[in-house]
């Protein structure tokens, strides 16, 4: 699931300019302590607690070598002779169905913490004064005809081949993340698809019945950290078959959701967490009332 930002300022006529107004932010510790602190630990968590979440930057011989790229690079030649036709074909449907680009632009945070524009064909409404939701669910934006279609079988983000080819992704690694949900300082390549987009491939349902704030800080203080872990575990330990298996798991579609199954029966799952926001609301507002009963009662007394 990728949040979409409000549209400011021109747009050309063939594609749609989102970009965020946050700056990336990571936080580096010397080189002898491999690990760092998430840039959001600042922010409260559940139950009360800091959501800090500790990094270990770690990545496998595979994950940073010149064959990945290689071979990265080799599968999108091969399939040029049916993703041309394909995207094309994409490409016209956007543009008959809805009026706009036909592709979204957006900025993502790369490796090094270097940010670059990502490609993908336009599944929602275009406007550009609408300002839209960080995460995206099927319930919290206005699709266009194709767009769900398109976003269900993941053809929405073949342009994102050509950000293969330009060396700013891979076919395999962590989802690249918009500023304001990027987890520490990537050392690889993030991907097109990774452990996580398996694992949360279902996530625009699944948090579909979560609105506003409590949508955000759910995603910030529950999905992020998990994905990353995610994410960082297999990049530690990836290999040519593993990323060979992950790509054929994506083709056919074949999702795991026992991890954010394994989240929502927890402890922490979606009624458990809304009922520990209410508590807490409801706890600043007792708290706001009793401060208003005092300053009352000190008015009353001065006779102001």
């Amino acid at each position: 699931m990728e949040g979409h930002l409000s549209t400011r300022g021109s747009v050309s006529p063939a594609f749609e300019n989102e970009s965020s107004d946050q700056s990336l932010r990571s936080h580096k510790t010397p080189e002898a302590d491999p690990i760092r602190k998430h840039p959001l630990a600042s922010r409260p968590g559940l139950n009360g607690h800091p959501s800090l979440h500790l990094v270990k930057e770690r990545l496998s011989l595979w994950s940073q070598s010149g064959p990945k790229r290689f071979f990265d690079c080799l599968c999108v030649v091969l399939a040029l002779p049916i993703l041309i036709p394909l995207s094309l074909l994409i490409a016209l449907s956007v543009r008959l169905t809805s009026s706009g680009p036909v592709l979204f632009l957006q900025e993502r945070v790369g490796r090094y913490g270097r940010s670059f524009t990502i490609l993908k064909f336009r599944t929602m409404t275009h406007s550009e004064d609408v300002a839209r939701d960080l995460v995206t669910t099927t319930n919290n934006q206005q699709f266009t005809l194709v767009g769900p279609f398109l976003r269900r079988w993941k053809l929405d983000e073949l342009p994102q081949l050509l950000n293969v080819l330009l060396g700013d992704m891979s076919l395999v690694g962590p989802r690249p993340k918009i500023p304001e949900h990027q987890i520490g300082e990537l050392l690889c390549r993030p991907g097109i698809t990774g452990a996580a987009t398996i694992a949360f491939a279902r996530e625009e349902t699944i948090l579909a019945d979560l609105t506003g704030h409590e949508l955000g800080d759910f995603y910030r203080d529950l999905i992020l950290p998990l994905k990353h872990k995610l994410d960082a575990d297999y990049m530690a330990k990836a290999t040519f078959i593993s990323d060979f298996n992950l790509l054929l798991k994506t083709a056919l579609r074949r999702w795991d959701s026992s991890e954010i199954d394994r989240l929502l029966n927890s402890d922490a799952s979606l009624t458990g967490y809304r009922k520990q926001s209410s508590t807490v609301a409801s706890s600043a507002q007792m708290s706001d009332m009793s401060r208003g009963d005092v300053l009352l009662s000190a008015q009353q007394m001065t006779g102001d």
